[in-house]
């Protein structure tokens, strides 16, 4: 059986987005997802902010990485999020993903996204549910 680090990295070698993003893993455990991007002038929107997609994303993909790496698929079915302070341009952004409830059809995450100063950025809540199949 592959481990929680394995899982993840198998994700990465296939995710096209979060290697456009960036990523960065830092740590993995089972249910649990650190990882980081810096943030680049593309990523701006309109008003001169990062577009508020990218911390989703990054969220997302720390969301992916911990509900996933036991190896079970699971796959999102609701997520929110919550901005709280602009994000810029050459930003360091860390998502740390936290389990909250590892059920065998679902699972819920807490994932808090914050900048190089530590100031939090933004929060978001995931929950999976678990296809009870092997992702590798």
């Amino acid at each position: 059986m592959p481990t929680s680090t394995e899982v993840v990295a198998h994700m990465m070698q296939h995710d096209l987005f979060s290697q456009w993003l960036g990523i960065e893993v830092l740590e993995i455990k089972d249910g649990y997802s650190k990882i980081k991007m810096s943030v680049r002038k593309e990523m701006i929107n309109g008003f001169g902010i990062v577009h508020g997609g990218i911390a989703f994303s990054l969220a997302d993909s720390a969301f992916a990485f911990a509900c996933n790496n036991r190896n079970v698929l699971s796959v999102a079915f609701d997520t929110s999020i919550n901005f709280i302070k602009p994000v810029h341009v050459d930003d360091v952004l860390t998502a740390e993903a936290k389990e909250l409830h590892n059920g065998k059809s679902t699972g819920l995450y807490h994932i808090t996204i914050a900048n190089q100063k530590e100031h939090v950025v933004a929060v978001f809540k995931g929950t999976c549910y678990r296809t009870g199949k092997e992702l590798i």
